[in-house]
């Protein structure tokens, strides 16, 4: 195609997105499958940001390939080759040189801490993170770099029992686990139990809040906690449709100080405008570290919300648009939002609707203080959608 390539091998999808920016490119391409399973493959394409690029630069894409009209350049203009081993060390030390992280107070604090890699790139890029960060105590779990995954990769907790192990019986302060393209960041606490996948953002938004009051930006899925420790730093949070590209434009819109995504995507405007797995370790280690209390004390201090995870696979005769709209009619005393399927909030409560856009489902997300409650509020609301359909 006549195009300038810089390969940078075995590398992470945050990584990548920071190389384009480093080397003022005019875009990026990854290739990763993200948590799929391992027979899946995909491309990740960045614009000139390092950014993902939109939906409509997504269709014009489509568009442009459907042509069939590509010129290919002559023998004479080809693009020029080159290899950069040097990407996870720059990305790395990018991170070493933010001021909210604080390498020589994770030395003195003399962590222990447990990795779960999966066997894919984070593997390489977290051992030397942690080292980089004064970590001198680092037991590993998965992080041979082969692709070949040894538990389904998507970082939840009914596939993590063997990390929760490891952190239990290696007497670990913290165990870190990343999906395969490491832009997910999953926590352990010294007890073995899951600090929660939701509660990624919330924390290391806790600690940005604190230094930096201003506005948060989640999902419409992702836990209201985010909301409470926002409403009590005096900053205003915001929640925008499902999707990093979506999460990413309501940030710079409302000048977000922090903001993610619920799935344990961390993404902290002062490095870079996407889900960092590498930045969420060390800004949450330094935290750690200042606040001088344990991985479960840490926890115990946020709101102790539960979130429901349901689906509904749909028939094709089924008009889900029409439903998604007579469900909203449904709850006319409550707050209901539109902008991705349709979000019903109950006071303290709320569940969440929208179609899939890989399968042929609805999935169906709520939230309450237990996960009784949350399971209760999310079928009432099914069994009303079916009575619908």
């Amino acid at each position: 195609m006549g195009v300038d390539v810089i390969d940078v091998g075995l590398s992470t999808t945050p990584t990548v997105e920071m190389k384009v920016v480093f080397e003022n490119a005019h875009g990026g391409i990854i290739l990763t499958a993200s948590h799929n399973p391992g027979q899946w493959n995909a491309l990740k394409l960045l614009n000139g940001k390092g950014e993902f690029i939109s939906a409509d630069d997504g269709a014009r894409v489509l568009y442009l390939a459907e042509q069939n009209t590509t010129e290919f350049p002559g023998v004479e203009s080809l693009g020029v080759y080159s290899e950069d081993k040097n990407a996870i060390q720059q990305h790395i030390e990018a991170i070493l040189a933010l001021p909210m992280v604080d390498a020589e107070l994770i030395r003195k604090r003399d962590f222990h801490v447990a990795l779960d890699c999966v066997n894919s790139t984070g593997g390489i890029a977290l051992p030397e993170l942690l080292r980089a960060l004064g970590v001198s105590g680092i037991t590993e779990l998965y992080c041979e770099p082969s692709g070949h995954f040894p538990h389904n990769p998507e970082p939840l907790p009914e596939n993590l029992t063997a990390i929760a192990e490891e952190v239990r019986s290696k007497g670990a302060d913290i165990g870190f686990v990343v999906d395969p393209d490491v832009d997910r960041l999953a926590i352990i606490t010294e007890n073995g139990d899951m600090f929660g996948e939701e509660y990624t953002l919330v924390a290391v938004a806790d600690y940005i809040l604190r230094d930096t009051p201003g506005n948060t930006v989640s999902n419409l899925s992702s836990t209201g906690a985010l909301r409470d420790i926002t409403d009590l730093a005096g900053g205003k949070y915001h929640a925008s449709a499902v999707g990093e590209v979506n999460v990413v434009s309501l940030m710079k819109e409302v000048n977000a100080v922090i903001g993610g995504e619920g799935n344990g995507g961390v993404i902290y405007p002062e490095l870079h405008y996407g889900r960092d797995a590498l930045v969420g370790i060390a800004l949450f280690l330094t935290f750690l570290a200042k606040e001088g209390v344990s991985c479960s004390a840490l926890r115990a201090k946020y709101p102790d919300y539960h979130i429901s995870k349901n689906k509904i696979e749909l028939k094709p005769e089924i008009d889900v648009d029409a439903v998604l709209q007579a469900l909203e009619m449904a709850y006319p005393e409550e707050e209901v939002i539109t902008i991705d399927g349709v979000k019903i909030i109950f006071d303290k409560e709320w569940v969440h609707l929208r179609k899939s856009n890989t399968e042929p489902i609805i999935r169906i997300y709520a939230e309450s203080s237990s996960r009784e409650a949350a399971d209760k509020l999310a079928q009432e609301v099914i069994n009303k959608m079916q009575s619908l359909l």
